[in-house]
């Protein structure tokens, strides 16, 4: 994942300075502060030092125009006017994180002096520079809390640094399509101009010739090393009672492993971050063989970072990839049942998962048909991994605009599936009837991206910084 770029300033008034010694280097001190928690976090920090006057803050504008911003934040030390901060944000043209961050919990109201209560009246000006940022038409939003050991503060502000991150890391990513959208799933057909123009991120259209050249180009000794990984990563699976359940055959091994190294081949070839695909075959024909053999190499490189999405499902990928931006993974996942007795829904998908969230080591299982589509071959089988989760779809409103649509709940133990698909009992705040009306509600597609922890907070941030709607099925 890119690291986001973020500019920092302070301000303060150049009038106090003479009035009050020492006032401008404490504060410039806790800017530093500010600085370092916003490197901990992972970013890049472009700072422009203290501003306290139009002209400063006209060079500090300039310097951040110069910079590639993700995000610009504006630490208020104490009392500035506004003029000195909107030609910052006017050059900077990115969104602005006003912290309105107080360095003590309370004043000592008896003791404090004028220099002192100008050390805390952070306060003061977060409302006159809302107003000049909202007349001006700049997206801002405003952390309030306190300087030191404000746990909701830093999280907040943590979380729009991450968020920032993944904007980046998706405005600069190449998602691989191959193939096709599975032929009448209208809430997956997707325009590549809508997707890159929302979101920045590239669409590589790929043939199914490009990974039959990587696949043919596959050596011995990529092979073998693959086929250790694979077994080195998955349990191999006994024929199951399903009737499509079939025994995996050493061929079949190798051809999945085979597979595999094409795909790696592919995705450097192309500089893929990410791989929407889909094919439906013909009586058995080559691209219908390689087709059958995706599942375990795409499992490995969404494990990896590359989300890989079947079904020809491009702004589920987008979602994947926002959910992994995030650390939480990004399983492809669809509504399978609902659970009336103990209240969960049942939610999973055929074909790749992510196995790096995992509750467990995944399965290989060999089935004798895709049911639904042509072929046949391995698929992965395994539950996410137990405690909170967060799902994410992408959609898109009839305006053409993209949606993000999320809710969090929790993944929980219990039987499931041996289909040799990933399914996972999840349980949110609604029961499964009351969920599923108020998801439907918000006219999503049928797949989602299933990730672990709960990241609502960074996703909202995320869709705000992005300019896309959100909502939250709560």
């Amino acid at each position: 994942m890119s690291a986001a770029r973020i500019g920092v300033f302070g301000i303060g008034l150049e009038a106090y300075w003479d009035q009050f010694k020492g006032l401008k280097e404490k504060l410039e001190g806790f800017q530093r502060h500010v600085e370092a928690q916003l490197l901990e976090s992972g970013a890049e920090v472009i700072s422009a030092g203290l501003v306290d006057s139009h002209p400063s803050a006209q060079r500090a504008g300039d310097v951040f125009a110069q910079a590639d911003l993700d995000l610009l934040v504006c630490y208020v030390g104490t009392y500035a006017t506004s003029s000195t901060v909107l030609p910052v944000a006017q050059r900077a043209k990115v969104p602005v994180l006003v912290l309105n961050l107080q360095p003590v919990a309370a004043l000592d109201y008896q003791r404090t002096d004028t220099a002192l209560w100008l050390e805390s009246c952070c306060a003061c000006c977060v409302p006159e520079i809302s107003n000049a940022f909202t007349r001006a038409g700049i997206q801002f939003n405003v952390v309030s809390g306190q300087l030191f050991g404000d746990a909701r503060a830093w999280t907040q502000i943590g979380d729009w640094a991450r968020a920032a991150s993944v904007k980046r890391s998706l405005s600069r990513s190449r998602i691989g399509f191959l193939g096709h959208t599975y032929p009448g799933m209208l809430d997956m057909y997707s325009d590549f101009t809508a997707c890159t123009a929302q979101t920045g991120a590239h669409i590589e259209i790929l043939e199914m010739e490009d990974l039959e050249a990587c696949v043919d180009a596959v050596t011995s000794a990529e092979l073998e090393a693959k086929k250790l990984e694979i077994s080195a990563v998955f349990d191999i699976a006994k024929v199951g009672t399903d009737q499509i359940s079939v025994p995996i055959t050493e061929e079949g091994f190798e051809w999945s492993a085979r597979v595999a190294c094409g795909l790696d081949r592919l995705a450097m070839d192309f500089d893929l971050q990410g791989l929407t695909y889909y094919y439906r075959g013909l009586n058995g024909n080559r691209f219908e063989q390689i087709w059958s053999g995706l599942i375990v190499g795409n499992s490995l490189l969404t494990a990896r970072g590359i989300p890989a999405a079947g079904e020809g499902d491009l702004k589920t990928c987008l979602a994947m990839k926002i959910l992994d931006g995030l650390g939480a993974g990004g399983s492809y996942t669809e509504f399978y049942a609902m659970d009336f007795l103990e209240n969960f829904v049942l939610m999973g998908h055929d074909g790749p998962g992510h196995i790096a969230i995992s509750d467990g080591k995944p399965i290989l299982r060999g089935l004798g048909v895709y049911h639904g589509k042509r072929g046949a071959g391995i698929s992965v089988e395994f539950s996410v991994k137990h405690g909170p989760v967060t799902i994410l779809g992408v959609t898109q409103t009839a305006d053409g605009k993209l949606k993000l649509l999320s809710a969090q709940g929790e993944s929980i133990a219990g039987p499931r599936l041996q289909i040799g698909n990933t399914n996972s009992r999840l349980k949110f705040a609604l029961e499964p009837a009351g969920f599923m009306d108020a998801w439907c509600a918000e006219g999503p597609t049928h797949h989602v991206a299933l990730g672990i922890g709960h990241e609502i907070g960074a996703l909202r941030k995320f869709a705000r910084l992005s300019g896309l709607e959100f909502k939250e099925i709560a």
